[in-house]
């Protein structure tokens, strides 16, 4: 029986108003989003987890209406996170390359999103770096600039600690 406090596209979350969004990349990355709902549920049975990789579909090969129905998924928990929730970003190193898409092309421009939602709203943001992701040395300065209190995690483990961390704030 699948985990009712997991929410994958296209399940809503709507009766819960806290919840922790897995960000980063998934076309062209390992899944860590799997081992990373694993590790959260070992600290905390309870949580609400809003991950974005498709469970029945990996390939990244979406009809516009589950390319629509993908994004707004997304837009749904990403907000509800931003209000009452974490986002937790893993920013995993490229795994596969894909000539005709950018690596993490989505995952950075939510990443500059949920950093200005953090700046001006205090957003719950949390942010792990796998050594080798492309741009570490940029963000991680841009960080340390803006967002010094966003503590930047160098583990997928130590990631998930510090969202439960914030959640339970």
């Amino acid at each position: 029986m699948p985990n009712q406090n997991i929410f994958t596209p296209l399940k809503f979350c709507k009766n819960y108003e806290r919840l922790i969004f897995l960000a980063g990349p998934i076309q062209g990355a390992k899944d860590w989003q799997s081992d990373a709902v694993k590790y959260l549920q070992s600290l905390d049975d309870a949580l609400h987890i809003a991950s974005p990789r498709r469970i029945d579909d990996s390939s990244g090969d979406y009809s516009e209406q589950k390319y629509i129905g993908q994004l707004d998924w997304e837009e749904y928990h990403l907000q509800k996170a931003w209000r009452n929730g974490v986002v937790m970003f893993w920013l995993a190193r490229e795994f596969q390359h894909q000539c005709d898409r950018a690596y993490a092309q989505t995952s950075r421009f939510e990443l500059g999103e949920s950093k200005v939602r953090h700046e001006v709203n205090w957003s719950k943001l949390v942010v792990g770096i796998e050594s080798g992701f492309s741009g570490e040395r940029y963000i991680r300065r841009r960080f340390s600039i803006d967002c010094p209190d966003v503590l930047l995690k160098d583990s997928l483990k130590e990631t998930c600690k510090e969202a439960v961390k914030l959640y339970r704030l």
